[in-house]
């Protein structure tokens, strides 16, 4: 079987992707690696000969790979852009354009975004370490009343859902970019915070960080009474305040990122729009900000 994907991103406006997947498999298991940076990983084929680490980024769409590999490590040169070629995830082939970026997750060669899997639901399970790949969203899920289930609200082509945040008793719930590529724990726009009067946070530190393309980002770290996530809350969470060169051009937008994200195994319905969440073994693992401390 054979489905054409288009869909538009916020960095990339024209995506095309390829899926031959044979109609037989239910459930497509893989190794799905997590390292020390909060940055998940598979291992993938490229171009049917290139093996690569590549981060699963719900956050970003189509294939990316980072300069130094697509100068260094491929045995064919990669023509950008407008060019298919194959990915292999697991026993799913699909056919998609190649994009460069400068930077991406820690350990990792490139990343591969969330619309390859626009028809399926994609689990991943840290007390298992697999990520799994599903037709359809398994019943045992739709049984299980330890799972919360949020509505997916795609903005710009990316998934968002709604969380909220607590300080000094006020309450500010919004959307949140769900994106495991980012390995932080939330990033929140300092714009929207000053807009709606949320009330200032203890300052943990300031640093520069650097986007996916080398761009740099000021960002201030400071602590977060309370982040709700469905039914789940976690306290005192060390959070980074974007001030300029936002990850988003044409939108304000807060971001949940993997060292949140990980705390949770997850399925992710992009066929019907929902994300299920339930806590795992790392639901209560210190912050890395907390650990510095």
């Amino acid at each position: 079987m054979t489905n054409k994907i288009y869909k538009k991103g916020p960095v990339l406006l024209c995506l095309l992707v390829w899926l031959n997947a044979p109609a037989q498999v239910v459930a497509d298991t893989l190794k799905m690696g997590i390292n020390d940076h909060n940055t998940i990983y598979v291992t993938t084929v490229f171009n049917k000969k290139d093996t690569l680490a590549l981060n699963f980024d719900t956050g970003c769409t189509d294939l990316i790979l980072t300069t130094d590999v697509l100068k260094n490590k491929l045995r064919d040169k990669v023509k950008l852009y407008n060019t298919d070629y194959s990915l292999e995830i697991g026993q799913s082939v699909f056919f998609t354009r190649v994009y460069d970026a400068q930077l991406t997750g820690h350990g990792t060669e490139g990343r591969f975004g969330w619309n390859f899997f626009t028809d399926k639901t994609v689990e991943l399970n840290y007390d298992s370490g697999i990520m799994v790949i599903h037709n359809e969203l398994p019943n045992e899920v739709l049984k299980n009343d330890t799972y919360t289930r949020l509505p997916f609200k795609i903005m710009e082509g990316i998934p968002f859902i709604e969380a909220e945040i607590i300080q000094n008793n006020k309450s500010l719930k919004d959307y949140f970019l769900f994106d495991t590529g980012y390995q932080r724990t939330a990033m929140l726009d300092n714009e929207e915070l000053l807009k709606n009067g949320f009330p200032e946070m203890k300052e943990l530190n300031r640093v520069m960080m650097r986007g996916g393309q080398g761009n740099e980002v000021p960002v201030i770290t400071s602590e977060l009474q309370v982040l709700k996530i469905g039914n789940f809350k976690l306290e005192n969470v060390p959070v980074q305040q974007i001030t300029g060169n936002k990850p988003m051009k044409n939108r304000n937008a807060h971001i949940l990122g993997n060292e949140v994200l990980k705390r949770f195994n997850v399925f992710m319905d992009y066929k019907n729009g929902f994300v299920y969440l339930k806590p795992n073994h790392l639901f209560n693992m210190d912050y890395i900000e907390t650990k510095k401390s």
